[in-house]
């Protein structure tokens, strides 16, 4: 482990950083080296070199960069509004940012690493290295980096969410297109991951299509939660130069206000809210990926995975992995645990800002771009797959029809609990024959109970089980198809 002596700084904090002014240095105070030689570090306001990098940010918030500008240039319109600054330098300014948001983008933009700690003071220190020092001096009037980064975070995080919206419309519209064209496929339906019931291939699609559907719905929700406007707020008690906050939130598209300030500068909700929603979503999306890694192997065979979506062994040439899946149930913990690690970071900081809050970057980039990236790749594996009926067909088995024939007697007017005991008998008898139930002769089913009657041997059809279930939910061509135009309205909103 370095020693203080390794890493600490011997000069002062630039005074272009927008708190430096309280920790340049007082002329004729002592050196570090008079009083701490040990140290190197300044009693006149030094900073150790390790505190400047753990302080840092602009290595992870530089993603902001277009909204910090947009922000700022708001600001600047709504301190011109109030006189802070003459149309002339807020003209400048705004002209200054668009040369700045064009060196982000082609990736000219200088960083000064002495200086640039964050986003907010990379921009601003660039923008007065174009317009002067004087005219951008004059921007950060009445705003506080605790009501600017609260405003990046929500304009950075809106337009990713209203990405990762049509995403997730993309992949439930997978859903409800693949059940629409493959209603015919019957398979084993599980329960405790043994073979309960016959179901069509398409009502397992939408058994994950309705929660998507749901995690859609719930993603609305949050969003507008998002879009909401902290700047105009300050470090926390307010602004003293009457700026019209409404007009700051309508130029940039907020529906509404932060009401209190103290509020505004220390609210995370809306990332921790975000961050509980991407890990529902990721939960859905695990489970889907373990049935398809189960489904996919040769011991079941129901799909059959795209070459583009898998990858093989470095030392066994026959095997196909399912990667793609594999990952996303993986990275379905990296979501819980951004999460929950951001939850423990805020729950016991006081009120207002605290620079624990920084910490609510990172796992909201890192969420966003893991949340983005799984969906679509589920999407692509949904759309490229290939569905192996044969196989279904052969995993279908007679007992999976036990309930069809306890269901057979209610018809006659035997109540269920005496037919489900029947029905029991009915593969105990299979199992002591050692012959699938189907090859069952009437005469041994009417042995186990003379209630039988020769159709009962009509029970014993896959199709026949699945079109039964058609009351609302179920299984049956007419349920199937009445949950696809549900799940195909709830894309509406």
């Amino acid at each position: 482990m370095a020693s203080p002596s390794q890493h600490v700084a011997t000069s002062t904090p630039a005074k272009d950083m927008l708190w430096g002014g309280r920790f340049t240095g007082i002329p004729g105070m002592p050196s570090s080296s008079d009083s701490f030689p040990s140290t190197n570090m300044s009693v006149a306001g030094g900073l150790d070199s390790l505190m400047m990098t753990y302080n840092a940010s602009l290595r992870f918030d530089r993603a902001f960069y277009a909204q910090d500008i947009r922000g700022s240039v708001a600001w600047a319109r709504a301190n011109h509004r109030t006189g802070i600054l003459t149309l002339a330098e807020f003209e400048a300014i705004e002209k200054g940012f668009a040369q700045i948001q064009k060196e982000w983008e082609t990736g000219s933009f200088v960083v000064k690493e002495e200086v640039d700690e964050d986003i907010h003071t990379a921009n601003e220190r660039r923008l007065g290295e174009i317009v002067g020092k004087d005219t951008a001096g004059k921007l950060h009037t009445g705003r506080s980096r605790n009501d600017q980064v609260a405003t990046d975070m929500r304009l950075w995080l809106r337009e990713q969410l209203e990405k990762i919206e049509h995403i997730l419309e993309d992949l439930v519209r997978t859903l409800a297109s693949r059940a629409e064209q493959e209603i015919e496929h019957v398979m084993p339906g599980y329960t405790h991951l043994q073979r309960a019931q016959p179901i069509r291939w398409s009502h397992w699609l939408l058994s994950y299509g309705f929660p998507f559907a749901s995690d859609l719905q719930r993603l609305r929700e949050v969003k507008k939660r998002v879009n909401r406007c902290p700047l105009g707020c300050g470090a926390l008690a307010g602004n003293p130069f009457q700026v019209d906050r409404d007009a700051i939130a309508k130029e940039l598209g907020f529906d509404g206000l932060m009401p209190n300030s103290l509020a505004a500068v220390a609210d995370r909700d809306f990332v921790v809210e975000t961050l509980q929603w991407a890990s529902m979503l990721g939960l859905h999306l695990s489970r889907l990926a373990e049935d398809l890694i189960i489904y996919s192997s040769a011991e079941f065979g129901f799909v059959r995975l795209s070459d583009a979506y898998s990858t093989g062994s470095s030392l066994m040439p026959q095997k196909k992995n399912p990667d793609a899946l594999e990952l996303i149930r993986g990275k379905s913990g990296r979501l819980f645990g951004a999460m929950s690690g951001l939850m423990m970071s805020v729950k016991g900081i006081p009120s207002t800002y605290n620079k624990d809050l920084q910490e609510s970057v990172e796992p909201m980039l890192d969420a966003v771009t893991t949340t983005s990236d799984s969906i679509q790749i589920a999407t692509g594996v949904l759309s490229t797959l290939s569905v192996q009926s044969a196989n279904m067909q052969k995993s279908l088995t007679p007992d999976m029809l036990a309930t069809d024939i306890s269901e057979y007697l209610v018809r006659k007017g035997v109540p269920f609990r005496e037919t489900h005991h029947i029905s029991g008998r009915v593969v105990s008898l299979a199992e002591r024959e050692n012959v699938p139930m189907d090859k069952l002769s009437f005469d041994q089913l009417s042995g186990v109970d003379q209630r039988f009657e020769p159709d009962v041997m009509t029970v014993f059809n896959y199709q026949k089980s699945a079109e039964t279930r058609s009351a609302k939910g179920g299984t049956s061509r007419s349920a199937v198809r009445e949950q696809i135009e549900g799940l195909k309205n709830s894309l509406n909103g």
